[in-house]
């Protein structure tokens, strides 16, 4: 962000204030860069089909208790299974993995407020 500022501070303020802001401009720069760099440095990624615990999921086919499902916002549909037994176009929650195949469980009601569970048309897409 402050090396668009600098260029920006560069062309149209007058000289010599336009080499200060293009040098200032330049080491905040570095100094956001290198502040950026030490903070995600040290994170861990997430990825793997455990950060897909928790999440909501649209039931395409019913889980009786094997069947599949779609998670929100992707294309993808997942092996699943319910021990509780779940229909076709049912809101579940994923619980755990197994292997490649996704443990869920019916998803309580969401609260007021919180966004609509995603629709059962929109597991037929």
């Amino acid at each position: 962000m402050f090396f668009v500022v600098a260029v920006v501070v560069f062309l149209f303020a007058p000289s010599p204030w336009n080499v200060f802001g293009l040098a200032a401009g330049l080491v905040l720069g570095i100094g956001e860069a290198l502040f950026w760099n030490r903070t995600v440095r040290h994170r861990d990624a997430q990825t793997g089909a455990e950060t897909l615990v928790g999440r909501r999921a649209v039931v395409v086919t019913p889980c009786v208790p094997r069947g599949q499902v779609r998670l929100e916002g992707e294309s993808e549909i997942w092996q699943a299974r319910c021990p509780a037994g779940a229909e076709r176009g049912a809101v579940v929650t994923v619980v755990g993995v197994d292997g490649l195949t996704l443990v869920v469980d019916p998803a309580p009601p969401s609260p007021p407020g919180e966004g609509s569970p995603p629709q059962a048309g929109s597991a037929d897409r």
